[in-house]
């Protein structure tokens, strides 16, 4: 195999096709990828210079910080929750929701006491509500966060909203927006000092596709 593949982490899922199609429309494209029924983990293409594989999203800047992979796309909420040591080369302008603060309609806060905040990205809620001054008891959840509030489990949750249909059926809105996210290009720093040539290259190419 080609050291000078260039070998890149794609989320699974409808942001990851979403991605791979960006690629493919720059000429970086992997005609294998798109088989049907295929199992395969791994897609290359030695004539582009490529080299595709798909993992779960909060795993691409594990598999480009540690070298597997030199770039990737990675959500901006995953590169806030975890401060992964890579370069966020470029903002695709896709998969675009928000961090948002969300409560119960009838919910007021009360400095009184201590905000309960249930979610699944603990450092950016924390880091939040530091920047306020307010103190807050995090309850880490893995899923269904909307439920928290609507049990007494907490009095806000912080989560990500994308169209915010979850929030109204189960009667919560949304208070503050925290922050845009939106899908990243990122890159391992070593790859992009042994690679730059090849890994420019797909940028400058990318970049046309999303001015």
């Amino acid at each position: 195999m080609s050291d000078k593949m260039v070998n890149i982490a794609l989320p699974k899922g409808r942001l990851g096709e979403k991605a791979y199609k960006i690629f493919e429309d720059a000429g970086f494209g992997c005609p294998s990828i798109n088989e049907a029924g295929t199992r395969k983990l791994i897609f290359e293409n030695q004539e582009n210079g490529v080299r595709f594989f798909w993992v779960k999203p909060s795993d691409v800047a594990i598999y480009v910080e540690r070298g597997a992979a030199d770039i990737g796309i990675a959500g901006k909420d995953i590169l806030l929750e975890y401060r992964p040591d890579v370069y966020e080369l470029l903002d695709l302008k896709m998969g675009k929701c928000r961090m948002c603060v969300a409560s119960k309609k009838d919910f007021r806060d009360s400095t009184d006491k201590t905000l309960r905040v249930a979610t699944k990205f603990p450092r950016i809620a924390s880091e939040f509500y530091q920047s306020k001054s307010r103190s807050i008891d995090i309850i880490k959840l893995n899923g269904s966060i909307e439920l928290a509030p609507i049990l007494g489990l907490s009095d806000v949750i912080v989560d990500i909203v994308e169209t915010g249909t979850t929030l109204r059926e189960n009667d919560l809105e949304v208070i503050e927006t925290i922050v845009n996210i939106s899908a990243r290009l990122i890159a391992n720093k070593a790859g992009t000092k042994f690679k730059r040539e090849e890994i420019n290259s797909i940028i400058r190419e990318i970049e046309k596709r999303i001015q």
